[in-house]
């Protein structure tokens, strides 16, 4: 498999696992949950990773199905990273966001600045359908009129109980984590923004002295800005001195029905059973660990 492909199954997969089913929590979910890491983040697994920021996902992962609150939206995403000797990196995420009356949702990721999938000089776009009233999710494959189809459960979806579960761990870590001053947590009020009226918190996490063998305090700050009336995430800021500063932004929202053709697949399109990459068992094709990949 060339790295090209590698980096396309990669970030299928973590399009599937992170948006899920463009799906919202009835109550903003504890900041750990918006800040793990992932594949392709620069910060790796864990709290404050740039795995969700980076790919443009903020908000759009988890939770209950969202009804009767219809939007469509773009939205943005700079990372933004400067390096000891002076040099910038720049990358950048933008999205198509839409979600129906009954939930249903359509998300599409232009991706660019990411390494092999800029080899042809064009920016990578990956759609995304989530029919949660159908139980399936898809995505689609432009290139070649393929629609990979995949029960929503099939992609690691997880249960009511399993979220309240996860919800409270966070969140008892999360105040853990407070009162050993190690991070702290700020109300920002509210705010409109873009026309939405969005709820802000900002969390201060210090990496003290010698935890990763660093000689000073590390300080990282992300600021989120969430909509209790979309259940979206209008805004978020993580500036973090060893990777950058990352922002995602929601612009451009309509609160219209969009049309309902984005949410089936397209009719020239053949359905395949699986996600991208899968072989007949279903595993994701992926090269071992000590083979080279093909140039």
């Amino acid at each position: 498999m060339n790295r090209k492909c590698l980096a396309c199954t990669a970030l299928a997969a973590a399009l599937l696992l992170g948006v899920g089913t463009m799906r919202a929590q009835d109550a903003p979910p504890a900041p750990d949950v918006m800040m793990h890491g992932g594949p392709g983040g620069p910060g790796g697994p864990g709290p404050f990773g740039d795995h969700v920021e980076l790919m443009g996902f903020e908000g759009l992962h988890g939770g209950k199905v969202v009804k009767g609150a219809p939007f469509s939206a773009t939205a943005s995403t700079e990372t933004t990273q400067t390096l000891p000797d002076g040099t910038s990196i720049h990358r950048t995420t933008t999205s198509n966001l839409y979600r129906d009356s009954q939930g249903r949702s359509r998300t599409e990721v232009t991706l660019s600045g990411f390494g092999p999938l800029q080899a042809s000089g064009k920016p990578h776009t990956m759609i995304s359908i989530s029919d949660t009233v159908a139980g399936n999710h898809y995505m689609l494959d432009a290139d070649h009129k393929i629609a990979h189809q995949m029960a929503i459960h099939q992609h690691g979806q997880p249960t009511a109980a399993q979220e309240q579960e996860f919800e409270q761990r966070m969140q008892a870590r999360l105040q853990k984590e407070e009162a050993s001053g190690a991070v702290k947590k700020e109300s920002l009020g509210t705010q409109t923004i873009n026309g939405v009226t969005a709820e802000g918190t900002r969390i201060t996490r210090t990496i003290a002295a010698g935890q990763i063998g660093n000689d000073k305090p590390i300080q990282i700050v992300f600021e989120r800005w969430y909509s209790n009336d979309l259940q979206v995430v209008v805004k978020s800021t993580r500036t973090d001195p060893r990777f950058g500063t990352t922002t995602y932004t929601l612009n451009s929202v309509q609160r219209t029905e969009p049309a309902a053709t984005l949410f089936t697949v397209p009719s020239d399109y053949t359905v395949q059973q699986g996600g991208p990459g899968r072989g007949a068992r279903g595993a994701m094709r992926m090269p071992p660990p000590d083979a080279p990949s093909a140039q």
